[in-house]
């Protein structure tokens, strides 16, 4: 397990060059361990340049703007001024260039500074590309934002970017013992994000605090409102075929979690739910794989021999996907979405309270693990967090996820603040 002073934003007053050298020998002892991020020539002689115009901007210590020098992490499949987009394929970047991403501007603008990119599997998919994960390097961070997770949990950066089509943040964000932030779909702009499939594509963040995403998410979303709640959320448990799907070690974790939750004063009930939960995953991978084919048309025809088989066995599951199947597996998200909030209004639940994976990181890193726990919030477009449940000496991490209301993002935060203090306890 990797431990050490945590990588931090620059300090009122410190030194750019100070600051720079500080991450700089953290990169040297632990990123070659780790291998979060894409490798960059001269990146922190770049680092130095960005710190030294964004302070020359922003002088008045008093007027700095909510993240100023916080260095960031940017998984690569987003767009970035001055860095290549690779997608972890061998792809030519320069047929994968684009404008960059809206977050990313974002992020910018609110004074975060772009440590770099991080490793993501092939186009945001399951083909890893060999990031480690921090809490025990034979076992995989997760994925598809592997290096994003890994970059928050070896604590190189305190923020990073990465998205979620199925599990792509929850799950790595379980593994690796971070937070991770999967808001309402669109919430935060896919603007300048290579799409896998843009239907149920989202951008969210890896962060070490709940508190830390709110920050964060603040920025990131255009109509966020400050919300709060001291009200305690009535919390359900979704009983049935989709909890049947935890591996015994996770049951065990999951279990330990939930009673320290109601052991704490807040109510957790179990209510039926997802009775229909196989025919919710075809759809929902029928429906990711037929949109990636459209996505990949052009890139695959003419590069498709160099895609890692994984990859390749999507699209042309895809390619086989009629238009009456896809726009069905389209009208399904809303169909799910609508039946959730009712069964919420219904039972009375405010956050539903599930497992963010199976169990805990498998070993070997030629997996990035099964993303189910996350899949019908993903298809959903329900904003969801996961929460680092405690863990005894020697235990490796494992994820709470709580999933809120439809664009009820802000009152979710609010929640699982408290719900981490319990959890931290």
């Amino acid at each position: 397990m990797i431990a050490a002073a945590p990588a931090g934003a620059l300090a009122a007053g410190q030194p750019v060059a100070e600051w720079v050298a500080a991450l700089e020998r953290r990169f040297a002892t632990i990123e070659a361990r780790v291998g979060a991020f894409v490798p960059e020539q001269e990146r922190f002689a770049r680092l130095a340049r960005e710190a030294g115009e964004l302070l020359a901007r922003h002088p008045a210590e008093d007027r700095r703007p909510a993240l100023f020098g916080v260095p960031v992490g940017v998984k690569d499949i987003f767009h970035v001024d001055g860095l290549q987009t690779r997608a972890g394929s061998s792809v030519p970047p320069a047929e994968l260039a684009g404008s960059e991403a809206a977050s990313v501007r974002r992020l910018r603008r609110a004074g975060a500074l772009v440590l770099g990119k991080t490793v993501t599997t092939e186009f945001a998919y399951f083909a890893p590309r060999g990031t480690r994960n921090p809490a025990d390097p034979e076992r995989t961070p997760g994925g598809s934002s592997s290096g994003s997770a890994a970059a928050v949990a070896a604590k190189l950066c305190p923020l990073a970017l990465g998205t979620q089509t199925i599990g792509s943040i929850c799950r790595p964000a379980s593994y690796c013992g971070v937070v991770g932030f999967k808001p309402s779909y669109e919430r935060i702009s896919r603007a300048g994000v290579i799409p896998l499939a843009p239907s149920v594509d989202h951008v969210g963040t890896f962060t070490p605090t709940v508190e830390a995403a709110r920050k964060a998410a603040a920025v990131l979303i255009h109509d966020w409102t400050d919300e709060t709640t001291d009200a305690k959320p009535r919390l359900g448990l979704p009983h049935g075929p989709y909890l049947d799907r935890l591996l015994a070690g996770g049951g065990r974790r999951f279990e330990t979690a939930s009673r320290l939750l109601v052991d704490r004063g807040l109510p957790l009930r179990e209510v039926p739910a997802l009775a229909d939960f196989e025919a919710i995953e075809a759809r929902h991978r029928l429906l990711v794989a037929a949109e990636a084919a459209a996505v990949h048309a052009h890139w695959y025809r003419r590069y498709g021999e160099s895609y890692d088989p994984k990859t390749r066995e999507l699209i042309e599951t895809g390619h086989a996907v009629s238009a009456d199947e896809l726009a069905a597996a389209r009208a399904g998200r809303l169909t799910l979405r609508a039946a959730l909030m009712e069964l919420m209004e219904r039972e009375g639940v405010d956050v539903w309270v599930t497992p963010a994976s199976q169990d805990v990181a498998p070993l070997g890193l030629e997996s990035t693990g099964d993303p189910v726990m996350n899949l019908p919030w993903s298809q959903a477009g329900l904003p969801s967090i996961g929460l680092p449940t405690p863990r005894a000496a020697g235990e490796l991490p494992f994820g709470l996820q709580l999933v809120g209301r439809w664009r009820a993002d802000e009152q979710l935060l609010s929640w699982a603040a408290a719900i981490e203090e319990v959890l931290d306890g």
